[in-house]
Protein backbone atom coordinates (compact mmCIF):
# COMPACT_ATOMS: atom_id res chain seq x y z
CA UNK A 1 0.00 0.00 0.00
CA UNK A 2 1.49 3.41 -1.05
CA UNK A 3 -1.31 5.91 -1.09
CA UNK A 4 0.57 8.00 1.47
CA UNK A 5 3.30 8.41 -1.08
CA UNK A 6 1.38 10.36 -3.96
CA UNK A 7 2.24 8.50 -6.73
CA UNK A 8 1.34 8.89 -10.24
CA UNK A 9 -0.24 6.03 -11.93
CA UNK A 10 0.61 4.65 -14.78
CA UNK A 11 -2.29 5.15 -16.93
CA UNK A 12 -4.28 8.63 -16.56
CA UNK A 13 -6.77 10.16 -18.72
CA UNK A 14 -3.56 12.58 -18.94
CA UNK A 15 -1.09 9.46 -20.31
CA UNK A 16 -1.66 10.27 -24.12
CA UNK A 17 -0.61 13.77 -23.46
CA UNK A 18 2.48 12.67 -21.52
CA UNK A 19 3.22 9.98 -23.76
CA UNK A 20 3.12 12.43 -26.62
CA UNK A 21 5.60 14.98 -24.79
CA UNK A 22 8.02 12.04 -24.45
CA UNK A 23 8.18 10.66 -27.97
CA UNK A 24 8.63 14.74 -28.44
CA UNK A 25 11.50 14.50 -25.54
CA UNK A 26 13.45 11.53 -27.71
CA UNK A 27 12.94 12.91 -30.93
CA UNK A 28 14.64 15.93 -30.13
CA UNK A 29 17.25 13.84 -28.21
CA UNK A 30 17.69 12.10 -31.68
CA UNK A 31 18.00 14.70 -33.52
CA UNK A 32 21.07 15.97 -31.17
CA UNK A 33 22.66 12.91 -32.37
CA UNK A 34 21.21 10.70 -29.11
CA UNK A 35 23.86 9.41 -26.85
CA UNK A 36 27.53 7.03 -26.91
CA UNK A 37 27.48 3.21 -25.28
CA UNK A 38 28.54 3.01 -21.78
CA UNK A 39 31.60 0.57 -21.42
CA UNK A 40 32.98 -0.79 -17.98
CA UNK A 41 31.13 -3.05 -15.39
CA UNK A 42 31.78 -2.10 -11.41
CA UNK A 43 30.74 1.15 -12.25
CA UNK A 44 29.65 2.22 -8.92
CA UNK A 45 29.85 5.06 -6.18
CA UNK A 46 33.54 5.87 -5.82
CA UNK A 47 34.56 4.69 -9.01
CA UNK A 48 37.03 7.06 -11.17
CA UNK A 49 37.64 7.18 -15.08
CA UNK A 50 36.57 8.15 -18.15
CA UNK A 51 33.84 5.27 -18.11
CA UNK A 52 32.33 7.26 -15.50
CA UNK A 53 32.40 10.70 -17.17
CA UNK A 54 31.03 8.65 -20.19
CA UNK A 55 28.34 7.50 -17.82
CA UNK A 56 27.74 10.96 -16.98
CA UNK A 57 27.24 11.98 -20.30
CA UNK A 58 24.77 8.91 -20.88
CA UNK A 59 22.54 10.06 -17.99
CA UNK A 60 22.92 13.97 -18.55
CA UNK A 61 21.30 13.19 -22.47
CA UNK A 62 18.68 11.34 -20.92
CA UNK A 63 17.59 14.19 -18.73
CA UNK A 64 18.25 11.71 -15.44
CA UNK A 65 21.16 14.34 -14.41
CA UNK A 66 20.90 18.31 -15.38
CA UNK A 67 23.34 19.74 -18.17
CA UNK A 68 25.14 21.35 -15.07
CA UNK A 69 26.35 18.04 -14.12
CA UNK A 70 28.56 18.11 -16.54
CA UNK A 71 31.20 20.99 -15.28
CA UNK A 72 31.48 19.77 -11.54
CA UNK A 73 34.72 19.78 -10.09
CA UNK A 74 35.71 16.51 -11.11
CA UNK A 75 33.14 14.39 -13.32
CA UNK A 76 35.30 11.58 -13.60
CA UNK A 77 34.21 10.54 -9.90
CA UNK A 78 31.06 8.32 -9.45
CA UNK A 79 29.70 10.93 -7.28
CA UNK A 80 25.78 10.81 -4.85
CA UNK A 81 24.16 12.56 -8.32
CA UNK A 82 25.19 9.92 -10.14
CA UNK A 83 23.98 7.22 -7.91
CA UNK A 84 20.84 8.57 -7.91
CA UNK A 85 20.32 9.61 -11.07
CA UNK A 86 21.27 5.77 -11.84
CA UNK A 87 18.27 4.75 -9.37
CA UNK A 88 15.87 6.98 -11.06
CA UNK A 89 17.07 5.36 -14.35
CA UNK A 90 16.58 2.02 -12.77
CA UNK A 91 13.14 2.17 -11.53
CA UNK A 92 12.20 3.80 -15.08
CA UNK A 93 13.54 0.27 -16.93
CA UNK A 94 12.31 -1.93 -14.29
CA UNK A 95 15.45 -3.16 -12.34
CA UNK A 96 16.29 -3.22 -8.89
CA UNK A 97 17.25 0.30 -8.13
CA UNK A 98 21.06 -0.25 -6.82
CA UNK A 99 22.45 3.10 -8.04
CA UNK A 100 25.77 0.67 -9.60
CA UNK A 101 25.65 -0.37 -13.23
CA UNK A 102 25.37 -4.08 -13.24
CA UNK A 103 24.96 -6.48 -16.67
CA UNK A 104 21.16 -5.57 -17.31
CA UNK A 105 21.64 -1.68 -16.46
CA UNK A 106 24.21 -1.42 -19.15
CA UNK A 107 22.23 -3.44 -21.46
CA UNK A 108 19.73 -0.89 -21.31
CA UNK A 109 21.86 1.98 -21.20
CA UNK A 110 23.00 0.93 -24.52
CA UNK A 111 20.05 0.75 -26.10
CA UNK A 112 20.11 3.11 -28.78
CA UNK A 113 17.72 6.33 -28.75
CA UNK A 114 16.02 5.88 -32.06
CA UNK A 115 14.91 2.19 -30.86
CA UNK A 116 13.46 4.07 -27.61
CA UNK A 117 11.66 6.62 -29.97
CA UNK A 118 10.12 3.80 -31.72
CA UNK A 119 8.77 1.59 -28.68
CA UNK A 120 7.36 5.17 -27.69
CA UNK A 121 5.65 5.58 -30.69
CA UNK A 122 4.92 1.92 -30.72
CA UNK A 123 2.80 2.13 -27.97
CA UNK A 124 0.89 5.56 -28.76
CA UNK A 125 -2.06 3.60 -29.78
CA UNK A 126 -2.19 1.56 -27.22
CA UNK A 127 -2.13 4.51 -24.44
CA UNK A 128 -4.74 6.02 -26.52
CA UNK A 129 -7.22 2.75 -26.28
CA UNK A 130 -6.46 1.76 -22.95
CA UNK A 131 -6.86 5.58 -21.38
CA UNK A 132 -10.59 5.80 -22.88
CA UNK A 133 -13.62 6.19 -20.08
CA UNK A 134 -11.07 5.53 -17.25
CA UNK A 135 -13.43 6.25 -14.18
CA UNK A 136 -12.25 7.04 -10.92
CA UNK A 137 -11.43 3.98 -9.91
CA UNK A 138 -9.48 1.12 -11.81
CA UNK A 139 -7.19 -1.70 -11.38
CA UNK A 140 -4.54 -1.32 -14.06
CA UNK A 141 -2.76 -4.62 -14.83
CA UNK A 142 0.28 -4.30 -17.44
CA UNK A 143 1.61 -7.46 -19.41
CA UNK A 144 5.31 -6.33 -19.60
CA UNK A 145 6.32 -5.20 -16.60
CA UNK A 146 4.55 -7.50 -13.91
CA UNK A 147 2.65 -4.95 -11.85
CA UNK A 148 -0.64 -4.35 -11.12
CA UNK A 149 -1.96 -0.95 -9.67
CA UNK A 150 -5.40 -0.19 -7.92
CA UNK A 151 -5.64 3.05 -8.69
CA UNK A 152 -8.10 5.83 -7.32
CA UNK A 153 -8.23 9.73 -9.22
CA UNK A 154 -5.07 9.07 -10.88
CA UNK A 155 -3.02 8.49 -7.62
CA UNK A 156 -1.77 4.88 -6.55
CA UNK A 157 -3.32 3.21 -3.90
CA UNK A 158 -1.52 -0.20 -4.12
CA UNK A 159 1.04 -1.60 -6.71
CA UNK A 160 1.07 -5.64 -6.51
CA UNK A 161 3.61 -7.78 -8.56
CA UNK A 162 1.69 -10.52 -10.82
CA UNK A 163 2.25 -13.63 -12.58
CA UNK A 164 0.86 -13.57 -15.97
CA UNK A 165 0.13 -16.06 -19.23
CA UNK A 166 3.37 -18.31 -20.64
CA UNK A 167 4.50 -17.08 -23.78
CA UNK A 168 2.41 -20.31 -25.45
CA UNK A 169 -0.76 -18.93 -23.40
CA UNK A 170 -0.31 -15.18 -23.48
CA UNK A 171 -2.74 -13.04 -21.41
CA UNK A 172 -5.35 -10.69 -23.46
CA UNK A 173 -5.17 -7.25 -23.36
CA UNK A 174 -8.84 -6.07 -22.72
CA UNK A 175 -11.06 -3.12 -21.08
CA UNK A 176 -13.69 -4.29 -18.61
CA UNK A 177 -15.16 -3.73 -15.30
CA UNK A 178 -15.23 -5.93 -11.72
CA UNK A 179 -18.56 -7.59 -11.27
CA UNK A 180 -17.85 -10.05 -8.19
CA UNK A 181 -15.69 -11.38 -6.10
CA UNK A 182 -15.91 -15.36 -5.46
CA UNK A 183 -14.35 -16.64 -1.85
CA UNK A 184 -12.95 -19.95 -1.52
CA UNK A 185 -13.85 -20.46 -5.43
CA UNK A 186 -14.27 -23.62 -6.76
CA UNK A 187 -12.02 -24.08 -9.95
CA UNK A 188 -13.77 -25.08 -13.20
CA UNK A 189 -10.51 -25.77 -15.46
CA UNK A 190 -10.65 -25.15 -18.77
CA UNK A 191 -10.84 -27.15 -21.81
CA UNK A 192 -7.30 -26.40 -23.10
CA UNK A 193 -5.91 -26.68 -19.47
CA UNK A 194 -7.86 -30.36 -19.33
CA UNK A 195 -6.26 -31.44 -22.58
CA UNK A 196 -2.45 -30.25 -22.08
CA UNK A 197 -2.32 -30.61 -18.38
CA UNK A 198 -5.05 -32.34 -16.76
CA UNK A 199 -4.99 -35.41 -18.30
CA UNK A 200 -1.63 -36.02 -19.36
CA UNK A 201 -0.25 -35.61 -15.26
CA UNK A 202 -3.60 -38.30 -14.79
CA UNK A 203 -2.17 -40.85 -17.31
CA UNK A 204 0.91 -40.77 -15.78
CA UNK A 205 -0.56 -40.95 -12.02
CA UNK A 206 -3.80 -42.03 -10.92
CA UNK A 207 -4.10 -40.35 -7.91
CA UNK A 208 -3.46 -36.74 -9.30
CA UNK A 209 -7.03 -35.76 -9.87
CA UNK A 210 -8.16 -37.62 -6.38
CA UNK A 211 -4.94 -35.81 -4.52
CA UNK A 212 -5.68 -32.60 -5.93
CA UNK A 213 -9.55 -32.41 -4.78
CA UNK A 214 -10.70 -31.98 -8.94
CA UNK A 215 -13.80 -34.31 -9.69
CA UNK A 216 -14.82 -35.28 -13.30
CA UNK A 217 -18.37 -34.62 -14.53
CA UNK A 218 -20.39 -36.20 -17.44
CA UNK A 219 -20.70 -32.11 -19.00
CA UNK A 220 -20.67 -28.85 -17.01
CA UNK A 221 -24.43 -30.43 -15.10
CA UNK A 222 -23.61 -33.87 -15.49
CA UNK A 223 -23.24 -36.59 -12.84
CA UNK A 224 -19.96 -37.03 -11.50
CA UNK A 225 -18.15 -40.13 -13.01
CA UNK A 226 -15.23 -42.13 -12.37
CA UNK A 227 -12.16 -41.07 -14.77
CA UNK A 228 -10.76 -44.69 -14.45
CA UNK A 229 -13.62 -45.71 -16.61
CA UNK A 230 -13.01 -43.05 -19.49
CA UNK A 231 -10.74 -43.98 -22.37
CA UNK A 232 -8.84 -40.87 -22.42
CA UNK A 233 -6.88 -42.05 -26.12
CA UNK A 234 -9.84 -42.14 -27.95
CA UNK A 235 -12.47 -39.29 -26.05
CA UNK A 236 -12.93 -35.89 -26.29
CA UNK A 237 -12.17 -34.10 -23.71
CA UNK A 238 -14.56 -31.04 -23.98
CA UNK A 239 -17.04 -33.45 -23.18
CA UNK A 240 -16.55 -33.58 -19.55
CA UNK A 241 -16.36 -30.89 -17.17
CA UNK A 242 -13.13 -30.42 -14.47
CA UNK A 243 -13.80 -28.90 -10.82
CA UNK A 244 -11.39 -28.62 -8.31
CA UNK A 245 -12.58 -27.76 -4.72
CA UNK A 246 -12.17 -25.33 -2.85
CA UNK A 247 -8.77 -25.38 -0.31
CA UNK A 248 -5.40 -25.28 0.27
CA UNK A 249 -4.81 -27.07 -3.42
CA UNK A 250 -7.12 -25.27 -5.33
CA UNK A 251 -5.43 -23.79 -8.49
CA UNK A 252 -6.80 -19.63 -7.77
CA UNK A 253 -6.09 -20.23 -3.88
CA UNK A 254 -8.71 -17.89 -1.43
CA UNK A 255 -9.98 -15.71 -4.20
CA UNK A 256 -11.09 -14.53 -7.40
CA UNK A 257 -11.91 -11.25 -8.99
CA UNK A 258 -14.36 -12.03 -11.93
CA UNK A 259 -14.82 -8.91 -14.94
CA UNK A 260 -17.27 -9.82 -18.14
CA UNK A 261 -14.93 -10.68 -20.88
CA UNK A 262 -14.36 -12.88 -24.21
CA UNK A 263 -11.32 -14.70 -23.25
CA UNK A 264 -12.39 -16.30 -19.85
CA UNK A 265 -9.80 -14.81 -17.82
CA UNK A 266 -9.99 -13.44 -14.19
CA UNK A 267 -7.71 -12.54 -11.69
CA UNK A 268 -7.20 -14.33 -8.11
CA UNK A 269 -4.80 -15.76 -6.07
CA UNK A 270 -2.75 -18.65 -6.23
CA UNK A 271 -1.45 -21.41 -3.77
CA UNK A 272 2.08 -20.96 -5.84
CA UNK A 273 3.07 -17.36 -3.80
CA UNK A 274 6.79 -18.45 -4.32
CA UNK A 275 6.57 -17.39 -8.01
CA UNK A 276 5.61 -13.72 -7.04
CA UNK A 277 9.80 -13.62 -5.89
CA UNK A 278 11.09 -14.39 -9.35
CA UNK A 279 12.00 -11.70 -12.18
CA UNK A 280 9.87 -13.35 -15.14
CA UNK A 281 6.57 -14.50 -13.89
CA UNK A 282 4.89 -15.63 -16.97
CA UNK A 283 3.61 -18.79 -15.81
CA UNK A 284 0.06 -18.53 -15.94
CA UNK A 285 -2.61 -19.76 -18.64
CA UNK A 286 -3.84 -16.32 -19.78
CA UNK A 287 -5.53 -15.09 -16.39
CA UNK A 288 -3.39 -12.88 -13.76
CA UNK A 289 -2.38 -13.80 -10.16
CA UNK A 290 -2.46 -11.41 -7.85
CA UNK A 291 0.67 -10.67 -4.80
CA UNK A 292 -0.98 -10.12 -1.59
CA UNK A 293 -4.99 -10.04 -3.03
CA UNK A 294 -5.94 -9.64 0.36
CA UNK A 295 -5.30 -5.93 -0.23
CA UNK A 296 -6.81 -5.85 -3.37
CA UNK A 297 -10.01 -7.27 -2.15
CA UNK A 298 -10.55 -5.29 0.88
CA UNK A 299 -10.05 -2.07 -1.93
CA UNK A 300 -12.64 -3.50 -4.45
CA UNK A 301 -15.02 -3.88 -1.69
CA UNK A 302 -14.23 -0.97 0.33
CA UNK A 303 -17.23 1.09 1.65
CA UNK A 304 -19.83 -1.87 0.66
CA UNK A 305 -22.10 -2.43 3.41
CA UNK A 306 -22.23 -6.03 3.08
CA UNK A 307 -18.73 -6.54 3.73
CA UNK A 308 -16.07 -5.93 6.49
CA UNK A 309 -12.37 -5.98 5.64
CA UNK A 310 -12.03 -7.79 9.35
CA UNK A 311 -14.21 -10.85 8.07
CA UNK A 312 -11.82 -11.82 5.19
CA UNK A 313 -9.44 -13.85 6.78
CA UNK A 314 -12.86 -15.93 8.96
CA UNK A 315 -14.81 -16.03 4.73
CA UNK A 316 -11.26 -17.64 4.08
CA UNK A 317 -11.16 -20.17 6.72
CA UNK A 318 -14.64 -20.96 6.45
CA UNK A 319 -13.73 -22.76 2.88
CA UNK A 320 -17.55 -22.27 2.03
CA UNK A 321 -17.57 -20.89 -1.45
CA UNK A 322 -18.89 -17.18 -1.02
CA UNK A 323 -19.86 -14.37 -4.35
CA UNK A 324 -20.50 -10.90 -3.33
CA UNK A 325 -21.29 -8.43 -5.99
CA UNK A 326 -19.19 -5.39 -6.07
CA UNK A 327 -21.47 -1.51 -5.69
CA UNK A 328 -18.96 0.19 -6.82
CA UNK A 329 -16.82 -1.36 -9.43
CA UNK A 330 -13.74 -0.66 -10.67
CA UNK A 331 -12.76 -0.35 -14.39
CA UNK A 332 -10.02 -2.94 -15.29
CA UNK A 333 -7.20 -2.80 -18.17
CA UNK A 334 -4.94 -5.69 -19.06
CA UNK A 335 -2.72 -3.85 -21.08
CA UNK A 336 0.44 -4.53 -23.25
CA UNK A 337 2.51 -1.09 -22.85
CA UNK A 338 6.89 -1.60 -23.60
CA UNK A 339 6.76 1.85 -22.79
CA UNK A 340 4.21 4.59 -21.07
CA UNK A 341 4.67 8.21 -19.21
CA UNK A 342 3.17 9.47 -16.13
CA UNK A 343 2.01 12.79 -14.48
CA UNK A 344 5.23 13.07 -12.59
CA UNK A 345 7.28 13.19 -16.02
CA UNK A 346 8.57 9.58 -15.45
CA UNK A 347 9.07 7.97 -19.06
CA UNK A 348 9.10 4.05 -18.93
CA UNK A 349 10.42 0.80 -20.78
CA UNK A 350 9.60 -2.71 -20.05
CA UNK A 351 10.97 -5.52 -22.18
CA UNK A 352 8.25 -6.82 -24.81
CA UNK A 353 7.88 -10.85 -23.56
CA UNK A 354 4.99 -11.33 -26.43
CA UNK A 355 7.40 -9.94 -29.14
CA UNK A 356 4.53 -8.11 -30.17
CA UNK A 357 6.24 -4.52 -30.78
CA UNK A 358 6.43 -4.19 -34.76
CA UNK A 359 3.08 -5.64 -35.33
CA UNK A 360 0.44 -2.73 -34.48
CA UNK A 361 -0.94 -5.03 -31.48
CA UNK A 362 -3.34 -3.03 -29.38
CA UNK A 363 -6.18 -5.09 -27.95
CA UNK A 364 -6.72 -8.81 -27.99
CA UNK A 365 -5.75 -11.95 -27.73
CA UNK A 366 -1.58 -12.14 -28.71
CA UNK A 367 -0.92 -15.04 -30.61
CA UNK A 368 0.98 -17.73 -28.70
CA UNK A 369 4.64 -17.86 -29.05
CA UNK A 370 7.55 -20.35 -28.61
CA UNK A 371 10.99 -19.42 -28.13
Amino acid sequence: IIADKGEAAMLTANSVADLQGAIDLYQDIANNGGWKPVAGKKLQKGAKGPNVVNLRNRLIAEGYLSFEAGSVAHPEVFDDDMVEALQAFQTNHGIAPTGAVGDQTLKELNVPVEKRLATLRENLPRVEAYSKGLEHRNILVNIPSLQLETVESGQVYSRHNIVAGKLERPSPSLASKVSDVTFNPYWNAPASIVQKDLIPHYQKDPNYLKDLGIHVYDGPNGPEVDPATIDWANTDPERYAFRQDPGDQNALATVKINFPNKFMVYMHDTPHRELFGRNARYESSGCVRIDQVKTVINWVLKNQPDYNASEYDNIIASRETYQLKVDDPPQVRFMYMTAWATDDGAINFRPDPYALDGTGFVLGQPEPKSF
